[in-house]
């Protein structure tokens, strides 16, 4: 699989019921998928990514919808960066979120933040497919949280 390889789903739903739509809408976030077009979205290719875009065609499908999915290449390599820059900014975007989170959580920490920002944390890990260098950062946040918390367990337990 090549660098430059890349997952499509092109699907179109009816307006009604709106529910598999805001489902499928749902689901291709969670991926952190790319809208290229409208009903045309794009994932780097990977075995997880296609099989995942595979099982949304089948859930297009029952829904009454109509669903394709391709693997591509972009025709250029401007082409190719612009897709990463658009699947990264997604990703980076979350990771100054989840660092401000940690951030502001210093001011009262507790666990159940730690555990709740570290679930997430997990979460955009999984859709950080190029490595941003945000993503430090934000794991870095959620650490001096943790290491706070640990801290205050410490001096309660005392």
């Amino acid at each position: 699989m090549a660098d430059a390889d890349w997952v499509l789903l092109a699907y179109r739903l009816p307006r009604e019921p709106s529910t598999p739509r805001i489902a499928v809408w749902r689901k291709l976030r969670r991926l952190g998928a790319v809208q290229l077009v409208d009903g045309l979205v794009a994932l780097p290719l990977d075995p997880a990514t296609a099989e995942a875009f595979d099982w949304l065609a089948d859930e297009v499908v029952e829904a009454g919808g109509e669903a394709w999915t391709w693997r591509a290449a972009p025709g250029s390599k401007a082409q190719h960066q612009a897709l990463r820059r658009r699947v990264s900014e997604a990703v980076v975007e979350e990771y100054h979120a989840l660092a401000a989170g940690a951030e502001a959580a210093l001011s009262a920490p507790s666990r159940r933040t730690l555990e709740r920002l570290r679930r997430e944390m997990r979460d955009i890990e999984s859709r950080d497919r190029f490595r941003v260098k945000e993503g430090e950062s934000a794991r870095r946040a959620v650490e001096r949280l943790a290491r706070v918390v640990a801290t205050a367990g410490e001096q309660v337990a005392q």
